[in-house]
């Protein structure tokens, strides 16, 4: 399988944190697959590479905004939700019918209203402008 996002993802251990990515910091193939077993679909391209590539990294996968465990990961409202803020108010997705796209557009609902609105980029776009911004915010404290 190519990785067409995997550096990218692998790339934020080093840029954000100490040391070099290492294989530790995503998860397996086997760990991914145990995870999903008996979930009916299948995850986008990138997606699937973010949790092989940073998965087990808590600094990241609960950096501001939680992202949701493979075995968390649901799909409501006609949407795959895997991110939400630390106060519960946003809930972020992908559409349920454009999960064979390698990089999905990312949605985001508003958790009072129920209204879904799009962020207007993909996975891998989002998830790259949200650690910049996470990050960056932090060193200019």
């Amino acid at each position: 399988m190519t990785e067409l996002f995997a550096d990218k993802f692998r790339a934020l251990v080093p840029q954000y944190f100490e040391g070099e990515w290492a294989e530790e910091d995503g998860l397996s193939d086997d760990e991914l697959a145990q995870m999903l077993e008996g979930k009916d679909f299948e995850l986008p391209l990138a997606l699937r590479e973010f949790y092989r590539a940073v998965g087990a990294t808590e600094d990241i996968m609960e950096a501001y905004h939680f992202f949701w465990d493979p075995d968390e990961l649901e799909i409501e409202d006609g949407f795959l939700l895997f991110l939400e803020d630390e106060d519960e108010q946003f809930t972020w997705g992908m559409r349920a019918d454009q999960l064979d796209v390698p990089d999905p557009i990312v949605w985001r609902r508003n958790n009072a209203r129920g209204e879904w609105q799009s962020e207007e980029g993909t996975f891998s776009e989002y998830v790259l402008d949200l650690f910049e911004w996470v990050f960056e915010e932090d060193d200019e404290d």
